[in-house]
């Protein structure tokens, strides 16, 4: 649909739109603010570390200044190959603030990836973690082009070389503590760069703008409640989408951030009763982890930590035992694309009445639209059109609002494929619930089809993570003569249970499921996954398609 023209009438026709009503939204302006109201307050912790609002306001203009002084432009790329410490939450203001764009990247990346994101992306500056050495130093080796590389000497690291011209402190260390700084003259400008999985070919890369980050920061924010007591611990990578964006959202609302270096699930629960922590996020397998953390007779946390959790559903007993511990668990669903969450399991206080497994089944849906996107709608697949809101019909999700990418850098056709007709295609099938929430059902390729009938590999792993013996499981299409397809599972059991037989395991789905999606294989064996840790499907189909031949 082609934009609709501004209605001009007496309210707009002569009241001026000028520099006293209107200024461009960015994230950026939240950090300032802070440092004005709370200058003394912790902004960040850090092991012993403590740095407060104005001292983190303050190395964020030092940045910004020894980025400009390297010669650094507005509309250049300044990459971060970094983990979960201050450094990088400096990153998400002082290079912005320049006008350069902030690429951040997934540190679980090899060498090749990592060379074809600096050269698409072309990153002018590179800042990187000395763990990160042995990697970054051959990715930097194999670039068409010189870059400038600067060191974090960080003391936690485990390990590795300095492979820079100067180390991060000695770079900012003599820098002016201000900043000359205005907000974009457009609020469409670029503020970061993403990289996609890149699970099929090389990865994509994903332009946020000011606006959308300034809204995804603050729809996060109000969706969780957050204000100037939430202790917000870092269990959710920053080079995740900008860390979902809560990067910004915590100087939104003067928030304290509880970085962590590494995951450590024991460390996790150690750093929650320290800190009296009141918000984190993660992947499904964080939880997983945590939940299986012996901790002895342990009284639940308190305050009550809100852990938002994105990726594929929880499995219910996993959201059961997170609740047990002190944890209030609210599932989300987003991508790279859409800066992250896109929508959200609001609670309903209707729930209240229901059983606590009623309960975790309603929570595990990925509900509604966060308060930032303008529309969520299912449709099908091949047609178009708008299927109905019955639970039962499966269809592709779309989305729209102002926290979606501007597109894919140097690559329209990709671009315009994903946001036709005014949507953005995800690519992901659902179904619409009666009341209006979401339940996403799989990836259009994960879609097993048997005998006609549709099954959604979610729901048989649902079933599987309810076996009290298995810790992971993941479920593909094995190819039937008789059926088309067959759903095939791969299980890994937990170190702890009992030797359990594959029929075992079927009996038991066949008491969970109907009988057609029952796995017809079990496959005991640990689970591959990405470097942003979801299951490689790609390569458990090629073990089913094997099996089927033999």
């Amino acid at each position: 649909m082609p934009d609709q023209p501004i209605c001009e009438n007496s309210y707009t026709k002569n009241l001026p739109q000028c520099a006293a009503n209107y200024c461009a939204l960015t994230p950026l302006t939240f950090l300032a603010r802070a440092a004005a109201i709370y200058p003394e307050k912790e902004a960040i912790i850090y092991e012993e570390r403590r740095i407060s609002y104005l001292q983190f306001f303050q190395r964020c203009c030092q940045l910004a200044n020894a980025i400009t002084a390297a010669g650094i432009k507005p509309g250049d790329t300044v990459a971060v190959m970094l983990p979960n410490i201050p450094e990088m939450l400096e990153a998400h203001y002082g290079v912005p603030i320049t006008g350069a764009v902030l690429n951040t990247i997934n540190t679980r990346l090899d060498p090749n990836t990592i060379t074809h994101i600096l050269n698409h992306g072309e990153a002018k500056l590179l800042i990187t973690d000395r763990e990160f050495s042995d990697v970054m130093a051959e990715a930097v080796k194999r670039l068409d082009r010189s870059i400038i590389v600067i060191d974090i000497d960080d003391p936690l690291a485990s390990t590795g070389d300095l492979i820079g011209s100067q180390t991060y402190e000695a770079f900012i260390g003599n820098q002016p503590t201000d900043y000359a700084w205005q907000p974009p003259e457009d609020e469409w400008q670029a503020i970061s760069l993403n990289y996609t999985s890149g699970t099929t070919g090389n990865p994509k890369g994903v332009v946020y703008h000011h606006r959308g980050a300034y809204e995804a920061a603050m729809g996060n924010a109000l969706a969780f409640n957050m204000n100037a007591d939430s202790v917000y611990l870092w269990t959710l990578p920053m080079f995740h989408c900008n860390g979902w964006t809560f990067t910004w959202a915590l100087s939104a609302v003067c928030g304290t951030h509880i970085c962590l270096r590494r995951f450590d699930p024991e460390r996790v629960i150690e750093l929650i009763r320290q800190h009296k922590v009141t918000h984190m996020c993660g992947a499904p397998i964080i939880l997983n982890a945590i939940v299986h953390v012996e901790q002895g007779e342990q009284p639940p946390f308190s305050p009550v930590v809100e852990v938002a959790v994105g990726g594929a559903a929880p499995p219910s007993a996993v959201i059961a035992s997170m609740e047990k511990m002190g944890f209030h668990v609210t599932h989300l669903y987003g991508l790279t694309e859409t800066y992250g969450p896109a929508t959200i399991c609001a609670w309903n206080r209707q729930w209240d009445a229901l059983s606590p497994d009623e309960q975790a089944k309603k929570n595990a849906r990925q509900g509604v639209v966060l308060p930032m996107m303008a529309g969520l709608r299912v449709v099908d697949s091949i047609t178009g059109e708008e299927l109905p809101a019955d639970g039962e019909s499966i269809g592709e999700i779309l989305l729209r609002g102002n926290a979606v990418m501007s597109g894919y850098l140097k690559n329209p056709q990709a671009t315009e494929e994903a946001l036709r007709d005014g949507w953005f295609h995800t690519g992901d099938l659902g179904v619409l619930h009666p009341d209006g929430y979401m339940e996403v059902k799989d990836r259009a390729k994960d879609i097993i089809i048997s005998g006609g009938e549709n099954i959604s590999s979610l729901e048989v792993e649902e079933a599987l993570f309810r076996h009290p013996a298995i810790l992971e499981a993941a479920v593909v299409a094995k190819p039937s003569e008789k059926w088309g397809e067959t759903p095939c599972a791969f299980v890994t059991l937990k170190t702890t249970a009992e030797p359990i037989s594959e029929q075992e395991i079927i009996a038991w789905c066949r008491e969970q499921l109907a009988h057609f999606k029952v796995p017809r294989h079990i496959l005991f064996e640990p689970l591959p996954k990405t470097s942003t840790g979801k299951v490689q499907k790609t390569l458990l189909r090629e073990k089913a398609l094997q099996l089927a031949s033999e």
